[in-house]
């Protein structure tokens, strides 16, 4: 009587005596093979006795998109097979570290290295590994490897200081939540399931998906620059999902809303700010580019405004044109700044605004706005110029998008703008029964009223 064939495919080494008692047998190949005994069925690391007869029969089970096939002869030694590469594997050497987190080195394919040339540089690796793990050459790892608080305030923060603009801003989410969370941790003891959990936790709290999400992709960069530092051998953040929950906002004000704002901006007595902010709806600037404009940067003649490198957010120069509107504007700030450098300056500072926040938030007020931020100005002229029929290349190069893609919110309106140019292109049918000349078959079938109506003979295109 046969033995029962396993649940699971079975690609192990091959046997010429019969099984020893206790040991599952299967018939499916034209050799026999056995199972080991540390194998658990249905599992993906089973441990075998790897020859090169089994090397030669790889493959991956069906169902599975991968499987480890572990050596029982070397610990930690095992070849990889996956699903889309039949017939052929990847050697490894798993190691553990002090920390109980597993490394995989990869040592080659089979199709690269024989077996007893794997087996052999993992054999070196792993005399190269145990060494590493001498009391002396740990305590001095661990000694290299900082606090995540020692890094970020010794080493990381001069880095981010001269590549990155909001270095500030990152800083700030570092100092009042990554550091709090994980400061006393050194870099290598922080895991994906700590920032998971961390960036959970933030939701759970009642943040905003965005916000939780800027944490997270802080807390990646942060391990970007220690592993190019090689502090660290992974990021524990990288793969920890988003929430990419959309965000966006658009808010662009109607007709009664412009005329509202237009009649406090004015009259107020505060006229440097109010300044600010018509310059903002007449060009579609960022708030940071227009406290920071300069008189040198306006050119009057060609009515353009050069916004240098070191005030645009996509780190390219880019030439605002102005209209009417702005130029007026900048009359009256000419009155306002007295002759300084900067086109809007504070009366108490005689220096660039820093903020207009508070300011802003009782002209809004007035207006009757209270949900209109200052960057909203920068949609409503966005929407305007898709009103008027401009082109969404024409706005993203006025705005300064780096990637046309943040421009396309504003593609839905310019639906009306398409319809009217479409029907620039229309034409008109009339009927000229006179056209109807002798011999023509007039009677093509049943007349009804319907069919009766003028049909087209002649075509002339709409003015």
């Amino acid at each position: 009587m046969g033995h029962p064939q396993p649940p699971y495919p079975v690609v192990i080494m091959p046997i010429s005596s019969p099984p020893a008692s206790g040991r599952r047998v299967s018939t499916v190949t034209a050799e026999t093979f056995f199972i080991s005994r540390h194998q658990r069925p249905g599992g993906d690391m089973p441990v075998v006795n790897l020859t090169a007869n089994v090397i030669k029969r790889l493959h991956c089970p069906e169902g599975k998109r991968r499987i480890e096939y572990c050596d029982r002869q070397s610990p930690g030694f095992y070849v990889e097979v996956r699903r889309t590469t039949p017939g052929k594997g990847t050697y490894y050497l798993r190691h553990t570290t002090e920390q109980k987190k597993n490394q995989h080195f990869k040592l080659g394919t089979t199709t690269e290295i024989s077996l007893s040339q794997a087996r052999k540089k993992a054999k070196t690796l792993r005399a190269e590994l145990v060494m590493e793990k001498t009391p002396q050459k740990a305590q001095k790892s661990t000694k290299a490897v900082p606090t995540i608080k020692a890094f970020v305030e010794e080493k990381y923060l001069d880095y981010i200081k001269t590549r990155k603009r909001s270095w500030k801003t990152d800083y700030t989410h570092l100092r009042s939540r990554v550091i709090p969370a994980f400061g006393d941790k050194r870099l290598d003891e922080v895991s994906h399931a700590d920032v998971a959990q961390f960036h959970n936790r933030m939701r759970n709290e009642g943040r905003a998906p965005a916000t939780c999400d800027r944490q997270l992709m802080i807390i990646r960069a942060l391990y970007a620059v220690a592993m190019e530092w090689e502090l660290v051998d992974s990021n524990p953040a990288k793969s920890v999902k988003l929430f990419k929950e959309d965000n966006k906002r658009e808010r662009y004000l109607d007709e009664a809303e412009t005329k509202r704002l237009l009649d406090v901006l004015l009259k107020d007595r505060n006229r440097p700010v109010c300044c600010i902010v018509l310059f903002l709806l007449s060009t579609g600037a960022r708030v940071g580019e227009a406290l920071k404009a300069k008189w040198s940067d306006i050119d009057l003649t060609k009515q353009t405004w050069r916004i240098p490198v070191s005030n645009a957010k996509s780190k390219k120069e880019r030439i605002v044109p102005l209209n009417t509107s702005a130029l007026q504007v900048l009359v009256e700030a000419r009155r306002e700044c007295g002759g300084q450098e900067w086109i809007f300056v504070s009366p108490k500072t005689q220096a660039p605004f820093k903020s207009i926040t508070l300011v802003w938030h009782r002209l809004r007020d007035k207006a009757g706005l209270p949900d209109f931020r200052l960057h909203d100005c920068r949609h409503t002229y966005a929407s305007k110029l898709v009103g008027a029929g401009r082109s969404l290349y024409e706005v993203q190069q006025i705005l300064g998008h780096s990637n046309p893609k943040v421009t396309e919110r504003y593609a839905h309106l310019s639906q009306d703008s398409l319809l009217s140019a479409a029907s620039s292109a229309n034409w008109t049918y009339e009927s000229d029964d006179d056209n109807h000349g002798e011999g023509s078959d007039n009677n093509v079938g049943d007349s009804t009223e319907e069919d009766d109506a003028p049909i087209t003979s002649r075509v002339r295109k709409a003015s």
